[in-house]
């Protein structure tokens, strides 16, 4: 009984674990449209390059044609930027400036990102102050891949050789999706288990008890009559049958 009940645990931990594992993939989604994305944290990186040892160079309107639907580069957080510094080596060879989705806005005198105008809370500046030696429309800005400081350039006359595009991931979307594949899992398991929990049950009793299939299912007839009682009814029909 015991180790019955042991094994009974040990598949009902299995599957849970399976479960689990099962609901941490769905935690959140990378875009699958045939690109490459690289989660981190809750968002999802795609580095954008050229052909196989080739770096190409684009403009601003450029990358943010690349990241139509998505968002150009923007970093919140130092561990966001190291991160985006220490996968580039991943994707380019040597040294790199990527564009951040970043520009000046001449109402609030500051630097802004370009999705949904977010403020700047974040910076990294190679000179802190940066220079303000760029008419204030034309200020954009890159970062270097080898130190990961950001520079102000212009946003229409310089080309850099860096792309990346940056979204959320599906998080929200993904848990309120129903899945056939985790709802089948749980109920073959089930069933498997119940099977097995059936096996380990008759193999337990028939060692303990000599239990066997034949003698469960022994037929005994509802009237039986003794040897005895027939006898009886005999000498019965015979007393019956004298004149």
């Amino acid at each position: 009984m015991e180790s019955r009940r042991k094994s009974r645990g040990s598949l009902l931990g299995c599957v849970l674990v399976l479960c689990v594992n099962l609901r941490l993939g769905l935690a959140g989604d990378c875009p699958a449209d045939g690109r490459t994305w690289v989660p981190f944290g809750d968002r999802c990186y795609h580095f954008v390059h050229g052909e196989e040892d080739s770096i190409k160079s684009y403009t601003f309107e450029r990358a943010k044609t690349l990241c139509q639907g998505f968002e150009l580069l923007t970093i919140q957080s130092a561990e966001e930027n190291d991160f985006v510094i220490q996968y580039c080596p991943n994707v380019w060879k040597g040294k790199v400036n990527v564009w951040l989705g970043m520009y000046y806005d001449t109402n609030s005198e500051g630097m802004r990102w370009l999705q949904e105008e977010d403020p700047v809370t974040f910076t990294n500046w190679e000179d802190n102050p940066p220079p303000s030696d760029l008419v204030p429309v034309d200020t954009c800005a890159t970062l270097h891949s080898n130190t990961g400081k950001w520079e102000n350039v212009s946003c229409m006359e310089e080309v850099e050789n860096g792309v990346i595009c940056e979204t959320a991931q599906e998080a929200a979307a993904a848990k309120q999706k129903p899945n056939a594949l985790l709802s089948a899992l749980v109920i073959l398991s089930v069933v498997a288990i119940m099977g097995i929990s059936a096996v380990i049950w008759f193999v337990h009793q028939r060692h303990n008890s000599g239990f066997t299939v034949l003698s469960a299912f022994e037929y005994h007839p509802p009237f039986r009559v003794l040897d005895s009682d027939q006898s009886c009814l005999v000498e019965a029909e015979e007393t019956n049958s004298v004149p």
